[in-house]
């Protein structure tokens, strides 16, 4: 009967232990998130839960299961399995946790600051903080499983008396990998760009989405994802539009011909600009900015916001101008002439329009 009492009351109470010591701690957060409603992280903690029984448990496993007395013969291996799963469930605790703290002070900043651009930057440095945390915390784990069998502590000796080797060795076969990783640790704390940032790379327009430690991902306005190095950023010459502030200024370019109405045009532009919602009113103009033998060049100029509003300005100022002068102005639009030559003014013809002698059949 004590065979079968002793593994019961050992497996069983810890189990039973786990449960309550979950609850209480679960309770006392739940309250504690009621009470300070400024303050996410007693919720983002509460994500801990099963991270937190488990450590909970294994650990009353591990310190209690000699007693149970229960499958002597494996007894060792079980203790390893035992050991096992609480070191990773504890690397697992620690990640949420540092993800509930830095969630936490990002979510306070982005409440008290209004800055987008400041919001961003705080955003995509605690981003990055978090990913190191979690790959340092893994390594750590990784290395203190290993350091459980028996033969990896034997092997400590040689592999510590072969570091040097095996250091220059990784070095050199990891040197694109750690240059991204010190570019990553560059942008986020170089302030260089952010996630959310509006920028053009490769002759592509989009917005940064995601930043790691050893790619960016940046969204196009097609939805399309484009990945690249981060040391891309730090060795290549980009174009952030929203550094320095998310206005912009955009331009829209007509090729006309030369009896187009400038001035009427540019009352036009006006009048446009007065019903886009887009337009954020500082500035517009229109100019005629070069000409050809056969058209000129007028340029409108017109301000927005951001990114996304001065596309809207632009496409619209470019739609609504060329059908009011298809409707109103067609002879302002470029056409090929295909008349005949007008006479100098000195009343002489052109040499290939002049008649033919009657006698001699020449000009």
């Amino acid at each position: 009967m004590e065979n079968v009492l002793r593994p019961l009351i050992v497996i069983g109470g810890s189990v039973v232990l786990t449960v309550v010591v979950g609850w209480l701690v679960d309770f006392a957060m739940r309250r504690a998130d009621e009470r300070h409603h400024e303050t996410p992280l007693w919720g983002l903690l509460r994500r801990c839960r099963v991270p937190f029984h488990v450590v909970l448990c294994a650990a009353l496993l591990r310190g209690s299961y000699d007693k149970a007395e229960l499958a002597r013969d494996h007894s060792a291996a079980i203790g390893r399995i035992l050991s096992l799963v609480l070191i990773g469930s504890t690397a697992w605790l620690v990640v949420r946790i540092a993800a509930a703290i830095v969630e936490s002070t990002y979510a306070r900043y982005a409440t008290i600051h209004r800055d987008p651009a400041r919001v961003r930057r705080v955003r995509t440095q605690v981003t990055l903080i978090q990913r190191v945390v979690t790959a340092v915390v893994a390594v750590v784990a990784t290395a203190a499983m290993l350091l459980t069998f028996p033969a990896m502590q034997a092997a400590g000796t040689s592999l510590l008396a072969s570091a040097g080797i095996l250091g220059i060795v990784a070095g050199v076969a990891a040197q694109s990998t750690l240059g991204n990783l010190f570019a990553g640790l560059q942008i986020a704390f170089g302030d260089m760009v952010r996630i959310g940032d509006t920028v053009v790379v490769e002759g592509e327009w989009g917005t940064v989405e995601e930043i790691t430690l050893t790619f960016l991902a940046v969204r196009t306005w097609d939805e399309r994802r484009i990945t690249m190095p981060v040391s891309y950023f730090t060795s290549r010459p980009f174009e952030n539009w929203s550094r320095g502030g998310a206005q912009m200024t955009g331009t829209v370019f007509f090729h006309l011909d030369h009896s187009a109405p400038v001035h009427k045009m540019r009352a036009k532009l006006k009048d446009i600009l007065r019903d886009c919602a887009a337009w954020d009113g500082r500035d517009w103009g229109l100019a005629v900015t070069d000409t050809t033998p056969s058209t000129m060049q007028v340029r409108a100029l017109v301000t927005a916001k951001d990114a996304d509003d001065i596309w809207t300005v632009r496409v619209l100022v470019r739609e609504q101008l060329i059908q009011w002068l298809t409707e109103h102005h067609p002879y302002a639009l470029p056409r090929v002439n295909t008349a005949s030559a007008e006479p100098s003014p000195n009343g002489h013809r052109p040499l290939h329009l002049a008649p033919k002698s009657p006698r001699t059949g020449r000009g």
